[in-house]
């Protein structure tokens, strides 16, 4: 009887899974089927979806070929990676694996490569535990009369008896640690899961919870005699106090190996298992480290107490520093987001360089010395404190951190260098970042500080927008007009409550499993953008949009950038009365920093993208042009870019271009010849304005 009961319950339940399991399925088909039908209908897709080439459902596991720049460069960690790889007679197409084999045989890989078993194993136990755990909890409560009585007078006797079960029970804590140790990946992977996916675990957890609580109370019924003993010999095991064992893994710590900078020998680090809800939470340090390289990170207040984070790929007693900077809604995750082979930061240290990774002010986390401190006026900022505040601030650690290791490290340094900066520092800038660096050492040189920069390489900066789409001019208007209304009630933009961002980090998962609602939502969302055909939907899928943090972007940078539009000017925040500007500017109007390009004495590279609908091509051509005139040494290069690609694509030609801008900077800490004094620059400034 028991064994038909048990027979007519699984045949029951797959049923019943096949069942929820394809209603499921033929839901997603049917919205994917109609993204599919809209894609074919809304205007200019074919254009817009260029930017999300290469998307595949299974990720491709072959490396692709050792770009140009790491031919003469490469680190051994980097070879070892194209090693395993590139086969040396593989064919130009490209294979693919299946999902199981992903976890067993291959070796590092990129942070953006896909891999979910371990989290699915994990996690369904993680969740069986749970459910494990409350049914144990309700019924001790509910039976904790007859416990109590029966167990009395083994409390008399103090005989104290330790049964199979309870000898059981760390028997399986340590087989369970031993699972989560077998299934961790020590690599930086995409180990979300989507919604989807998420609902598939649903189900699987509810199916099998019912049919597990309606077998055991069949064979509770039809076995009473069993039951009785095993609930007698329960009650004994919980008397005895079992050792607690976090049934979801959150307290457990794996060592994972990383690899230091000067010492090649493994280190341990410890890795903890807390992603209960399996989003993806990678910091910058994760990624870097798990391929291998070394991690600092540097904690910088402002002058106005705001705590920025600064990263660092360390070559301690290189005098080649490279310094990048992202832009709006970004991080310093764009600039490692495509691993070893197509990320700017790591290009540049295999090939010598000490990379500086830096972070604007304005995570949702807020980080300010007064941990008291409003929503309302931590957002009080505009790109002034980008420029201002921010930059200087980096910059200056990262002299005094130069200056105090290679004094440490390098003998003679004092009779060495003429100068107080015995290295060469370079900016690599995007967007927004471009604009914040150009004020930075306009306003040191106004001020007669030093800069300490040797070269500005720009990708697409900002600091000029006239000439943009219909959306953006409504926007412009919007803001103008409504921003006394607005800024009270929207004092920053981001993704609202952890429960949202969270969502949003499960879709992006969903748009790479599902490519025609992909499609569809990189449509609509260039549309608002302007037309451009960056990869917006895999840019939400980067690690730093989390449901603990995430870059946002404050009013005020959006009012000054509808500021700078609506003037036509690269100008300082307009406060909007002529007295506030006074007291900042020493003039009722903002300052035009495009009539300061006389005071920029380093070289700078302005990089465009002919498909960049969000900074056109014209704007970064109005920097050339001004820079030109002021007879600062500017040269002037366009790409077939979108807006997010010069920092979110794996773009070899870029990175080559960038490599070879960098290498033409020299080494003496001499003054360069030739260069007007800053005296004789402030004149012929003051004099052209008037």
């Amino acid at each position: 009887m028991q064994r038909l009961v048990d027979h007519v319950l699984a045949v029951t339940k797959e049923s019943v899974k096949t069942f929820t399991y394809e209603s499921l399925n033929n839901v997603v088909r049917l919205i994917n089927g109609v993204s599919a039908l809209l894609l074919t209908i809304l205007p200019g897709n074919s254009s817009i979806l260029e930017g999300i080439h290469g998307w595949e459902l299974r990720p491709a596991f072959r490396g692709p070929r050792l770009p140009r720049w790491m031919e003469d460069g490469v680190s051994s960690f980097n070879q070892f990676i194209h090693e395993l790889s590139v086969e040396p007679n593989a064919s130009s197409s490209v294979e693919y694996s299946s999902q199981e084999d992903v976890d067993e045989n291959i070796g590092p890989m990129s942070p953006l490569l896909q891999s979910s078993r371990a989290s699915r194993v994990s996690s369904f136990t993680r969740q069986s535990g749970n459910w494990a755990h409350l049914y144990r909890y309700i019924f001790s409560w509910l039976l904790f009369p007859i416990k109590f009585m029966l167990g009395i007078p083994l409390y008399l006797y103090g005989s104290r008896t330790t049964f199979g079960s309870l000898q059981s029970s760390p028997l399986r804590a340590t087989k369970r640690l031993q699972s989560l140790k077998d299934h961790f990946v020590q690599r930086a992977t995409d180990r979300r899961r989507g919604v989807v996916e998420d609902l598939h675990l649903a189900i699987e957890i509810i199916i099998e919870t019912v049919f597990g609580f309606v077998h055991k109370a069949a064979h509770c019924l039809l076995s009473p005699i069993v039951t009785f003993t095993e609930v007698v010999k329960w009650f004994f095991s919980c008397m005895s106090g079992p050792e607690d064992v976090p049934a979801d893994g959150s307290g457990v710590s794996v060592p994972t190996d990383t690899l230091s900078e000067n010492d090649p020998t493994p280190r341990e680090r410890q890795t903890s298992f807390y992603h209960s809800l399996n989003t993806d939470a990678r910091t910058c340090q994760d990624v870097i480290t798990e391929l291998g390289y070394p991690y600092e990170a540097l904690r910088v207040v402002t002058n106005d107490g705001y705590i920025l984070l600064l990263e660092r790929i360390p070559r301690r007693d290189a005098r080649k520093v490279v310094y990048l900077q992202h832009g709006v809604f970004d991080s310093s995750m764009g600039w490692i987001s495509n691993g070893v082979v197509g990320s700017p930061a790591f290009a540049a240290y295999d090939q010598g360089y000490d990379v500086f990774l830096g972070n604007f002010r304005g995570l949702v986390s807020r980080e300010h010395v007064d941990g008291n401190i409003s929503p309302r006026q931590y957002w009080r900022y505009s790109i002034n404190e980008h420029g201002t505040q921010d930059i200087p601030v980096i910059i200056q650690k990262i002299h005094e951190i130069k200056v105090s290791e290679l004094r440490n490290s390098q003998a003679g340094f004092e009779e060495e260098c003429e100068s107080d900066q015995p290295y060469k520092l370079c900016a690599i800038s995007h967007s927004l970042g471009g604009a914040a660096i150009l004020m930075y050492v306009i306003t040191q040189r106004i001020e007669e500080k030093p800069h300490r920069l040797s070269r500005l390489i720009l990708l697409s900066p900002a600091g000029f927008h006239h000439d943009s789409n219909i959306v953006f001019t409504v926007m412009e208007y919007v803001f103008l007009v409504l921003s006394p209304l607005l800024m009270p009630v929207v004092p920053a933009f981001y993704i609202p409550t952890r429960f949202f961002r969270m969502l949003v980090n499960k879709l992006a998962r969903d748009f790479h499993n599902l490519p025609a609602v992909g499609g569809l939502v990189q449509t609509l969302i260039s549309y608002v953008v302007g037309g451009d055909s960056s990869n917006w939907v895999g840019a939400l899928g980067l690690s730093h949009y989390n449901m603990n943090d995430m870059p946002a972007v404050s009013f005020c940078v959006a009012l000054h950038m509808a500021q700078i539009k609506r003037r036509r000017k690269f100008i300082m925040f307009d406060y909007g009365s002529a007295a506030t500007n006074m007291k900042v500017y020493g003039s009722p109007q903002p300052l035009d920093l495009g009539e300061y390009y006389l005071l920029i004495d380093i070289p700078v590279d302005l990089v465009a993208g002919q498909k960049d609908n969000v900074i056109r091509p014209s704007m970064v051509r109005k920097h050339y042009d001004l820079m030109t005139d002021a007879g600062v040494d500017v040269s002037y290069n366009e790409f077939e870019y979108a807006h997010l690609d010069f920092t979110f694509s794996h773009r070899e030609e870029l990175l080559t271009y960038v490599m070879s801008r960098l290498m033409l900077v020299g080494y003496s800490t001499k003054q360069p010849a030739g260069q007007k004094s800053l005296r004789n620059q402030r004149n012929e400034v003051q004099s052209s304005s008037h």
